[in-house]
């Protein structure tokens, strides 16, 4: 094999283990754009025996400004970073924007149509070539390399440094839609929990939104003595006390992994095994239950020194509801109703401070690991026939 062809192998070689380097490099980190625009301008001047090179992405300003570059003298950086190119042909940049497609220039010093600062750097800069990144017909950026001596670059070169610009695409694009699914949870977790935006933006909101039967846990809790607190206390008081109820619950809803919750005044609706599955969703819901009321027990017993007596209940209900979002555009919610669910409504309403109540399914379910005792058949508000309810005994 002659030396000739040899390096050309080496050099294929070479250019193949680094555009596999950078797909690996998106495929790792999508959400992380400046090292892999680093990696693809370090390597387009590598490998194209470029003096230096940089990536330019278009701003909103409607320039095009220095993203990431390879450039060793730092008054030639500093120089380059401080000009951003716009389309135009006095520069090898804005005639590539210009022009939609790679723009290779032999020798900058000959150029007819060079001025400006591209004028200015042309000690610097003799041989160019610039490759456009296109988007939907649009140039977004475009990636240079440059030599500070005439050396025109070979088409295996131009071919390269086109592979890179596809590459740098791929990763601008994925760290856009990183960007905007992040954007996107933010936005549905000021109007519902954050297991089910989360759900949403992942899985998409098209199952979510169609109504459907599941099999879940309710859990209704609330506080006793909240609405003769309200009469009596200054409204400073009553936010105080709700924000500190709201803090404390929701740090252990979101402890318990549960999928929904609701909240309106001082009552709180809490879902398990929809949307997100659970194997164990009465047993999940009882734990939670248990912590809140351990948790309330002590605020309690803090209030109780400013003056303030309150309790808390607690239902829980193990049985099949209908669920699925319910609004109109921009204010949507993920609920649940039926008749399981009222009856867990109906159990908080009915237990007393410190009391959990459960189903006669909930308590089946988690008889095993948790001792419950039966109060009787008891009749509710709205539900027909009366129903056997259990009491959760403290261990």
């Amino acid at each position: 094999m002659s030396d000739n062809l040899r390096e050309q192998l080496d050099l294929a070689l070479e250019a193949q283990q680094a555009t596999s380097e950078v797909l690996n490099a998106i495929s790792r980190s999508p959400h992380d754009l400046q090292p892999i625009l680093e990696m693809i301008v370090e390597t387009s001047v590598r490998l194209c025996r470029s003096n230096f090179g940089h990536v330019r992405l278009l701003r909103g300003d409607g320039a095009y400004h220095i993203a990431a570059h390879k450039i060793d003298d730092p008054e030639l950086a500093a120089a380059m970073i401080a000009n951003p190119f716009r389309p135009g042909p006095e520069s090898v940049a804005g005639r590539t924007v210009l022009a939609g497609e790679t723009v290779h220039v032999h020798d900058v010093a000959a150029d007819p149509y060079v001025s400006g600062f591209q004028k200015q750097i042309s000690d610097h800069v003799r041989t160019a070539m610039s490759v456009p990144l296109k988007r939907d017909g649009e140039v977004i950026g475009l990636i240079s390399v440059f030599n500070n001596h005439v050396r025109p670059y070979t088409d295996r070169e131009i071919r390269l440094v086109e592979t890179f610009a596809d590459q740098a695409l791929i990763a601008i694009e994925n760290a856009r839609l990183v960007e905007a699914v992040h954007r996107q949870a933010q936005a549905l977790k000021q109007f519902l929990s954050p297991a089910v935006a989360d759900t949403l933006v992942n899985d998409g909101d098209e199952a979510l939104r169609k109504s459907h039967r599941s099999l879940i846990a309710t859990l209704f809790c609330d506080m006793r003595g909240f609405t003769a607190f309200c009469e009596t206390a200054e409204p400073e008081e009553t936010i105080e006390v709700l924000q500190t109820y709201h803090e404390e619950m929701g740090k252990l809803i979101s402890a318990h992994k549960a999928g929904v919750d609701k909240r309106m005044g001082d009552g709180i609706m809490v879902i398990f095994n929809d949307p997100l599955p659970c194997d164990d969703p009465a047993g999940d819901a009882v734990r939670l239950a248990i912590a809140m009321r351990d948790g309330m027990a002590k605020l309690s017993e803090q209030w109780r020194s400013l003056g303030h007596r309150l309790g808390f209940g607690v239902g829980v209900s193990l049985g099949y509801a209908n669920i699925g979002m319910l609004g109109s555009e921009g204010r949507y919610d993920y609920t649940a109703s039926g008749a399981a669910v009222n009856l867990a409504a109906r159990l908080c309403d009915h237990a007393e401070d410190g009391e959990i109540l459960l189903n006669a399914r909930a308590h089946n379910a988690i008889k095993w690991n948790y001792k419950s005792v039966s109060n009787g058949d008891l009749s509710f508000k709205g539900i027909r026939d009366p129903v056997e309810v259990f009491k959760l005994v403290s261990s």
